[in-house]
């Protein structure tokens, strides 16, 4: 199984989107790695294939979008994690 295509930074809304729900391993691998006080550098070269020598400015913005959007939390959790999203 294959990671799934991500954007460089995700869709910024209220609400969980079906690139969230596609990306919800993505969340947690990046969660732990910051967790692990992983450098950002390994940890967007390992999560996202993307080579920080190479595109610096990108893989930085791959990272700090999707490591923000994984951090977004309403208070009451991740449970609306376990409901079906809403259109």
């Amino acid at each position: 199984m294959s990671a799934p295509e991500f954007a460089d930074q995700p869709p910024q809304m209220d609400r969980l989107s079906a690139y969230d729900e596609r990306h919800l391993v993505t969340y947690l691998r990046l969660l732990d790695a910051e967790k692990d006080d992983a450098s950002w550098e390994e940890a967007v070269s390992i999560i996202f294939a993307i080579d920080p020598a190479r595109e610096p400015d990108r893989a930085r913005r791959v990272y700090d979008s999707h490591l923000a959007r994984a951090q977004v939390d309403d208070g009451s959790g991740y449970k609306h994690l376990l409901v079906p999203r809403t259109q």
